[in-house]
């Protein structure tokens, strides 16, 4: 697939393991970087394949995760399948799977062999623990490591069970360090010629978002309560309720309170000792709730969001998904679009996060199909027969 020249990763090409939700979104983001995306999956296809009506290929987080990449298939298990691999390596820049730790190596196919045959090849590989370490083969899923990270014991409301995040946030999280990995490994092979084994463990990259709460336990020696949507540190900080919806407000720092004061034309209570800091708020937690929350319920959430818009308050409103797909700004700036997709119809597909000013936007392709790709990469690529081509199919190697 050819990309404009003046994006950062064009020229690379990665052949993309990545399987659910972790691998394809930092290959996605390679993709649209303007890397050459090779999509590898076993002949019945990746896991979310199988989530695809009858006859189908594509589910909805297939078409989200895999736009601009070029679909093919392999069997690994197979001694031909192998060897195509290595052909392909040898001409990769990267290669990215999100197996569990040893697949690769056992399948003899992983960074120990396909460095030897490539020595520039940058090497990922995404995992619940990591490679290395006494629960290195604990099973991973997005809800077990938001758990034993500490992610849903700081989730919910004190006195009441732990909550998981609604969102898959870790994958995501260890999706976004494994692009920085890569290319992070990418610039330092700039310099030496040589690729490196870089690894990311979803377990690792959620640890950063507790830095609030390790803050509280290391102050008090206390692990700190669930506070719903309140904070252990400030307050007003929460979700409010409007007359048809919520509002999340967030009063950082003592001018927002001010300007909030002004906002509910409550500036008689500038001086009132039970909110005249955030600490005395914090003290008086319910009251300044209260007092917030008997405003914001007099008027709609898109009211209460332009009046502190213009004092100048932090404030948001609680947005579901429909509202957010259709979301103006986002698809002004490009990061949603709609495409249609020739299998699920018309929707809506996230583009990249990451800009790259006075560079060519990738034009966003739709998803392939599985293994749509085959004839382009084993004969256009690698310089198959059509027979060679059609034996390997028969014979399930791709």
């Amino acid at each position: 697939m050819s990309n404009p020249s003046s994006l950062p990763l064009a020229g690379i090409v990665v052949l993309d393991f990545g399987q659910v939700f972790q691998g394809p979104y930092a290959t996605l983001l390679m993709a649209k970087a303007g890397a050459d995306v090779i999509k590898i999956e076993p002949p019945h296809g990746e896991p979310l394949r199988r989530r695809a009506p009858p006859g189908k290929s594509t589910t909805f987080p297939i078409a989200m995760l895999n736009s601009n990449k070029r679909a093919i298939t392999l069997n690994l298990k197979q001694e031909r399948g192998r060897a195509l691999l290595f052909a392909m390596a040898r001409r990769a820049d990267v290669l990215l799977e999100n197996f569990s730790p040893g697949t690769m190596d056992r399948l003899g196919v992983g960074w120990a062999e396909l460095s030897r045959v490539n020595p520039r090849l940058v090497y990922a590989s995404g995992s619940g623990f990591g490679l290395s370490g006494p629960d290195r083969d604990n099973l991973a899923m997005d809800l077990t490591i938001q758990a034993v990270s500490g992610l849903i014991s700081t989730t919910g409301f004190a006195g009441d069970p732990p909550v998981k995040a609604g969102p898959a946030v870790v994958d995501f999280l260890a999706g976004i360090h494994l692009y920085a990995a890569v290319t992070t490994a990418l610039f330092e092979r700039e310099r030496t010629g040589r690729g490196r084994l870089v690894e990311v463990a979803m377990q690792e990259s959620a640890y950063a978002t507790l830095t609030s709460h390790l803050e509280a336990y290391w102050q008090s020696g206390r692990v700190p309560p669930r506070t719903g949507n309140r904070s252990h540190a400030r307050s007003p900080l929460g979700v409010y309720p409007t007359s048809d919806g919520y509002v999340a407000i967030n009063v950082a720092v003592e001018e927002h309170w001010r300007h909030l004061l002004t906002a509910m034309d409550r500036e008689d209570l500038r001086d009132d000792p039970r909110f005249k800091t955030n600490a005395d708020r914090v003290a008086h937690i319910d009251e300044t709730d209260a007092l917030v929350g008997a405003w914001t319920q007099t008027l709609g959430k898109m009211e209460v969001f332009a009046i502190t818009q213009r004092h100048r308050i932090p404030c948001a409103p609680v947005r579901d998904v429909s509202e957010v797909m259709h979301d103006p700004h986002m698809h002004q700036r490009g990061m949603l679009e709609w495409i249609e997709h020739d299998e699920i119809g018309r929707i809506v597909v996230p583009t990249s996060p990451l800009r790259f000013h006075d560079a060519a936007r990738v034009a966003t392709t739709p998803s392939p199909k599985l293994g749509q790709h085959n004839a382009d990469i084993y004969s256009g690529w690698l310089g198959l027969t059509p027979e060679e081509i059609a034996e390997l199919t028969e014979s399930g190697v791709i």
